[in-house]
């Protein structure tokens, strides 16, 4: 017997051989993610992107509430001022507002204020995060753990997009105020993050860098 609004789980329940085969799998699949900044101009299925963002959709968040909005930015025009506006705050960013200790930490990396990637990758998918949401009277619904929630749903679509084959880079100028201007969204929305997607280009390179082993990130007791 279940109470009244909910139905069983579906939940199949796996041998523990399959999940430690699912578990090796998937880690060896997400380990070859990496960020990559130089982007085809190839175009993609728009159903891989639809799909990526359902599975996106499905994410926890705090009361059900579902505190983001994904604006998909196809339109060349769009993204060419999108990055306009970002190399603006890039430039003002490397030319000393973040500072000589947070310069150091990204030169291994090979960053700098130039942003092409925003403009040949073929979908920008701005990630915003919603403060609070509003009922059909226009009545404010107040949203829970809105930052948390976000990111989690954008772990969720970066990992879907990367499963589909394609890869990533999330970009946070700073500030991105003129995102909301540019897409037309809402007062209660603020962009989270710019996550460019797309086939890397045919020379893409990524920097050497390695991750800490477990025993460096996680403690079981």
């Amino acid at each position: 017997m279940t109470a009244e609004g909910f139905v069983p789980l579906d939940f199949h329940e796996l041998a523990p051989e399959e999940m430690r085969r699912r578990a090796a799998e998937f880690y060896a699949e997400i380990r070859r993610r990496r960020t990559v900044r130089e982007f085809s101009a190839r175009p993609v299925d728009r159903g891989v992107i639809e799909d990526a963002l359902r599975a996106a959709g499905t994410a926890p968040n705090g009361a059900n509430l579902q505190p983001w909005h994904f604006v998909v930015v196809q339109d060349p025009a769009t993204r060419h001022r999108i990055r306009d506006a970002a190399e603006v705050e890039e430039r003002a960013f490397y030319a000393g507002r973040a500072g000589e200790e947070w310069l150091n930490a990204l030169a291994p990396l090979g960053t700098n204020w130039q942003k092409p990637f925003l403009e040949t990758a073929p979908y920008l998918i701005v990630v915003f995060a919603k403060a609070y949401g509003k009922d059909a009277s226009g009545k404010k619904i107040k949203h829970y753990y809105v930052q948390e929630s976000t990111g989690i749903a954008t772990g969720f679509l970066i990992a879907a997009l990367h499963h589909a084959g394609l890869a990533t880079l999330t970009h946070t100028p700073s500030p991105m105020g003129f995102l909301n201007a540019e897409l037309r969204r809402p007062a209660n929305e603020r962009p989270f993050l710019i996550l460019v997607a797309g086939y890397p280009a045919a020379d893409a390179t990524v920097p050497v860098i390695t991750k800490k082993p477990l025993h460096d990130i996680a403690t079981f007791v």
